[in-house]
């Protein structure tokens, strides 16, 4: 999960907002985007519902051997970390580094904190799609990600100028459509598409040529 950019206009103006952002902007933004995501992936999780992009690997890789869904965030996004490096620079691989560890430790931490007697699957997509994606599109506009498929998705938008939230939704929405099958449950997978729609609608909307390039660090974004 997902998850998870850059403009179009202009190829990864991402890299210009990190000549914008300071240091201490960057180590917010990595903690929010990191616990938020984290939160929709605990909402998800919780629900035993499916997702896309690696998040979606990692749950059914918990789903299916129990492995814990921290590990499991840390095991699957390994062989992206290459790729990161070659194409997207030093930077944005340790800041996406950073960024995977953090919402694995926070995806460790929440179920101590939070429980949920009961939680609608539904309700579960909804809000775990939505918290999920924002927190990507905080990671994204401080030239960061979540991995795995974030990472191709925006190495995709900066060589090309593919949509990040088009692109995304195609590959979530392939992984996905595995899944269930292998899961077998018609229910639990349409609720996981609703969750996979939601996400790459946050970053298909909020995300666009031009609606921030991060040049201003005293700016809103």
């Amino acid at each position: 999960m997902k998850g998870f950019v850059p403009l179009a206009s202009q190829p990864l103006p991402a890299r210009a907002g990190a000549a914008g952002h300071r240091a201490y902007e960057d180590l917010q933004a990595l903690l929010t985007g990191s616990l938020l995501a984290a939160l929709g992936i605990v909402l998800l999780g919780q629900a035993g519902l499916l997702a896309g992009g690696t998040v979606g690997l990692a749950l059914l890789l918990n789903y299916a051997t129990g492995l814990d869904l921290s590990l499991a965030m840390l095991v699957i996004n390994t062989p992206f970390y290459a790729l990161a490096c070659l194409r997207m620079g030093r930077e944005f691989t340790l800041k996406t580094l950073a960024a995977v560890a953090l919402a694995a430790l926070f995806v460790h931490l929440l179920p101590k904190g939070i429980a949920f007697a009961h939680l609608s699957p539904v309700l579960a997509a909804i809000l775990g799609g939505l918290l999920a994606g924002m927190g990507m599109l905080v990671l994204f506009r401080h030239r960061a990600s979540l991995g795995g498929v974030n990472v191709v998705v925006l190495y995709l938008h900066d060589k090309l100028g593919w949509s990040v939230g088009k692109v995304q939704m195609l590959l979530d929405g392939a992984i996905l459509l595995g899944g269930g099958l292998l899961v077998g449950d018609l229910a639990r997978t349409a609720s996981s598409l609703l969750a996979v729609v939601v996400l790459n609608l946050v970053l298909a909307v909020n995300h666009r040529p031009g609606r921030y390039n991060g040049t201003n660090a005293r700016g809103p974004g």
